[in-house]
């Protein structure tokens, strides 16, 4: 092979290069769920790149992607409660960047968008809440703790970034607090106790006065309807007559007797009166 047909081969095998080259430095592809920003010889493009496939200008403009996904980041914040007791919040995030904010994200902040403005934004709320509340009330309310931080750091961020939620997974205490807080509650439990006993106790007397009032009226109005109607004894006593007629006999002492009473009193003084015949003798013949 001449020299002119090698020096060819290798000019065709270098603008083939180069064009490799430029096809892939003048084309970029947006991954879903990310948002591109144009920066061409250091400036940036106020509009952002949707995803997908999109052409630049070859080795002077660069596409950089930022997620617009929500994210989930851990951290932890020490707070001091209104009683000066130190409290330790593990919590977790969720946030997610809006389109409208891409550019101005990464124009005018650097790095990990949570580590430079969402954990100190989250931190701080959770400070001022926390230092209007004892360190009981923050074990006890744990969701409006968590609420309330949530709005104030919503308000700081404004609409830079979008706070979707704050997960508080644990709030530590130090071993003496915690302590004090069960000591407290057991005391609680046993003033209820003592409580309901007593309150118990009271309804049960007051139950007792009001059934001895009730007896007490009840005998007043059958005195009064007695009084007012001597016949309804009368009436009682038919109605509970069994049909043997008492007879009242005596003198000073009135002994009540029935009729079946009477009669068998007189049988027994007809046989004690009567007259016994004596036994024959023995031996004696009977005419």
């Amino acid at each position: 092979m001449s020299t002119q047909g090698i020096a060819r081969i290798v000019g065709v095998a270098l603008l083939i290069f180069c064009a490799i080259i430029m096809a892939a430095s003048g084309t970029y592809v947006v991954k879903p769920g990310y948002r591109g920003v144009e920066v061409t010889m250091g400036e940036v493009s106020k509009a952002f790149k949707p995803e997908g496939f999109g052409l630049k200008a070859p080795f002077i403009t660069t596409i950089t992607e930022i997620s617009i996904r929500q994210q989930t980041a851990e951290d932890k914040a020490e707070c001091y409660s209104a009683d000066l007791q130190q409290i330790t919040v593990d919590l977790k995030v969720l946030f997610r960047v809006p389109e409208a904010s891409v550019v101005k994200l990464f124009q005018d902040y650097y790095g990990n968008p949570f580590e430079s403005l969402v954990a100190p934004r989250v931190q701080e709320a959770l400070k001022e809440v926390a230092a209007l509340q004892s360190a009981e009330q923050i074990v006890k309310n744990r969701e409006q703790i968590k609420t309330r931080s949530l709005e104030i750091a919503r308000r700081k961020l404004g609409s830079l970034l979008v706070i979707e939620d704050i997960v508080i997974q644990n709030i530590a205490l130090t071993k003496e607090l915690e302590h004090a807080i069960e000591a407290k509650m057991v005391q609680e439990q046993e003033a209820s106790k003592s409580k309901y006993l007593q309150q118990r106790v009271q309804i049960e007397a007051d139950t007792a006065v009001i059934r001895a009032k009730g007896e007490a009226e009840s005998i007043i109005l059958r005195g009064e309807a007695l009084k007012k109607n001597p016949e309804f004894v009368d009436l009682q006593i038919v109605d509970k007559w069994d049909g043997i007629a008492p007879v009242v006999i005596g003198g000073g002492d009135k002994v009540m007797l029935t009729l079946q009473d009477i009669e068998r009193l007189k049988t027994q003084k007809t046989n004690a009166t009567a007259p016994t015949q004596p036994a024959p003798a023995k031996g004696a013949v009977r005419r």
